[in-house]
């Protein structure tokens, strides 16, 4: 098994890819913390690991505060031994997310609060764990609209996502010598509840859909996929790096230097 010893943190494990991320990192033999602020999906989250033998505990935090995530990290230590592998993936798109003029202060505070301030806490207090554990995998969900940007307007959610990727570049490079990498994983258009609500008219799909090459949204299982290459020893060259699942929107709109 790819994450057999390992230790897993995962926030945003109610739904979407945190949810299919924990199922499949503890199949691979990891120990997971699921964590959420929503009580209900993340205790569904533990029960679906629990039923297929795998070892997982919950806890509920809200990764804009920083006693939550101080508090997570130590319980992953206390009922698991060590932490390995942090997936900062918590994460928010508002619906009343628009563009500069019509997005309100209250809207944009609450997006990079969570969005960028979570991934900033949940490193400040797991990098130690992370020390003590002798290294491991930090994997931040940014998006490819980090990349691009959004053909509909949502400025605090693509500019949050902007400030993960180059956290992310940072933290690869400072901790490169600790033996702990950090990648950031972009996915592209999802068809998880986060998105569909937020895209709540056909057009809106198909304004989005008409950019992706492959013509579909993806899963999060495909997400999992690829958060469980960075979270394992296959990627163990790999820090720093953009790490992109989008059925090859950037590639059809990114113009080379």
């Amino acid at each position: 098994m790819r994450l057999e010893h390992k230790t897993a943190l995962i926030t945003g494990a109610a739904s979407g890819i945190g949810r299919e991320t924990a199922i499949l990192f503890a199949t691979e033999g990891a120990a997971v913390l699921a964590v959420d602020i929503n009580e209900t999906g993340v205790k569904e989250t533990v029960k679906l690991i629990h039923d297929k033998k795998g070892k997982a505990a919950f806890m509920l935090a809200d990764v804009s505060k920083a006693s939550d995530c101080q508090n997570m990290v130590q319980a992953a230590e206390d009922q698991f031994g060590h932490l390995h592998i942090l997936f900062n993936n918590a994460g928010i798109m508002h619906s009343a997310d628009d563009d500069a003029v019509n997005t309100e202060e209250d809207i944009w505070d609450l997006t990079m609060a969570v969005n960028l301030k979570g991934v900033f806490l949940g490193c400040k207090y797991g990098i130690p764990a992370l020390r003590r554990a002798g290294g491991g995998s930090i994997i931040n969900t940014a998006s490819f609209v980090a990349l691009l940007g959004a053909a509909t307007p949502q400025l605090a959610y693509t500019a949050s996502k902007g400030g993960v990727l180059s956290m992310t570049r940072e933290l690869a490079v400072i901790h490169a010598r600790e033996n702990i990498r950090a990648n950031a994983l972009c996915p592209g258009p999802l068809k998880t509840e986060l998105l569909m609500k937020f895209l709540n008219t056909e057009e809106k799909k198909q304004r989005r859909l008409v950019h992706v090459p492959m013509g579909r949204f993806g899963k999060a299982s495909e997400m999992a996929q690829a958060a469980l290459y960075l979270a394992s020893d296959e990627s163990s060259y790999v820090t720093g790096a953009e790490f992109v699942v989008d059925g090859g929107i950037t590639a059809a709109y990114v113009t080379p230097e």
